[in-house]
């Protein structure tokens, strides 16, 4: 039992110390590393029990904080009996496995607080799938490379390693999954969310994927980490002239050295504020600029719930502004019948419809295409993807 309760004091003390702005994972990190006494099943449950508070933090607001809202919260996030609510909270526990609604009302809570900003939501959004989707962790997802698929799954396989395949290429699998040992990430296969995988779907349908022999010039903007750069390369069979920029020259490098070690082929790379300016000359053309552009990351909230306890509506207009001038600076290297790909991870539509609106208008495109790719259905992040043609 005293295993338990200190589940209970070290989850309070982490709840109340948290700081908003501060990745949850980074805060519990930084914790169980100053707590070297709790091995992995302890710091799995305590580290379940923080993210389940947070997901959960809207339905208790105007709630004086409580241990009882701690057990709340892992009833409603959890589907199956815990040894925690067993020892702690039992009638919660002999209850856990009624559905989300039948939880809700045995608390007497409305389902509709589960989500703050539902004014700014878009129409396109179910609201009560999304809302659901903050109490379940969306899930890991693999892509297989070209040509790694048998390894793959021969690999899984022997390990006794679960997985459903959702496509030829995407595999879902638990989060604890240690798939680090058996796999070349990168080389076999990427650590990617399922809706990333599928934000240039519709690049398929387009002759420009079918160009010819000619490489197609790509310039990712907000590179990141560089998933976006490894999928694109993959869909053209690396016939790819491939740029890419970050304003973080950590995050550049670490681009760099992924990019490498995943054999794509890398002809330019640079740092660059493109707030201020895009950094290349006014003469560089692109067929293809990809543009994931800094955003609220609403759409990946269930994944992280702690930015959704400490986000403010202001920031969306804030974001906005962000969006509009990196836009501007981006779009002049597009080329005559090229693309232009706008995407965030958000649900709200002034970050997406009203900006793509936006983008049509102010710079005379065409808008080709435009969806959400609802991942609160699959367990995984939602996406917006507007693309443009000049």
């Amino acid at each position: 039992m005293s295993r338990f309760h200190s589940y209970l004091a070290n989850s309070t003390k982490l709840i109340n110390e948290y700081k908003p702005g501060v990745p949850l994972s980074y805060h519990l990190k930084t914790f169980f590393k100053s707590e070297k006494k709790y091995g992995s099943r302890d710091r799995k449950v305590i580290s379940s029990i923080c993210y389940h508070y947070f997901r959960c933090f809207h339905l208790f607001n105007g709630i004086e904080f409580s241990e009882k809202l701690i057990f709340n919260a892992v009833f409603l996030c959890e589907k199956k009996e815990v040894d925690f609510l067993k020892a702690l909270a039992p009638e919660l526990n002999e209850n856990i496995h009624l559905t989300v609604k039948e939880k809700l009302q045995f608390l007497n809570l409305e389902a509709a607080d589960l989500f703050r900003f539902r004014e700014e939501l878009s129409a396109s959004i179910d609201i009560n799938s999304f809302g659901d989707s903050f109490l379940i962790q969306p899930d890991l997802f693999l892509r297989i490379r070209p040509g790694r698929k048998s390894k793959v799954i021969e690999s899984l396989e022997k390990a006794k390693i679960s997985f459903v395949q959702e496509n030829e290429w995407t595999l879902r699998i638990n989060n604890g999954a240690n798939v680090d040992e058996l796999l070349h990430i990168n080389k076999d296969v990427v650590v990617q969310d399922y809706s990333s995988q599928h934000v240039f779907d519709f690049l398929i349908d387009l002759d420009i994927v079918n160009k010819g022999k000619n490489k197609i010039s790509v310039w990712d903007a907000c590179a990141a980490s560089g998933g976006k750069s490894i999928l694109l390369y993959d869909i053209f069979g690396g016939n790819i002239k491939l740029t890419v920029s970050d304003i973080r020259k950590n995050i550049l490098s670490n681009l760099v050295n992924r990019l490498q070690y995943a054999g794509v082929n890398l002809y330019k790379k640079f740092e660059q504020d493109l707030l201020v300016r895009s950094g290349l000359d006014a003469s560089e053309k692109f067929d293809i600029v990809v543009c994931d552009v800094p955003c609220s990351g609403s759409g990946t909230w269930s994944r992280t719930p702690e930015q959704h306890f400490s986000f403010r509506t202001e920031q969306i207009n804030e974001f906005v502004e962000t969006q509009r001038a990196i836009v501007s600076n981006v779009l002049p290297h597009v080329e005559k019948k090229g693309l232009f790909i706008y995407i965030t991870c958000s649900i709200f539509t002034l970050e997406n419809e009203s900006m793509a609106e936006y983008i049509k208008n102010k710079f005379q495109l065409e808008l080709v295409h435009l969806e959400y790719i609802k991942g609160y259905t699959n367990h995984a992040d939602t996406m917006f993807v507007a693309v443009f043609k000049r």
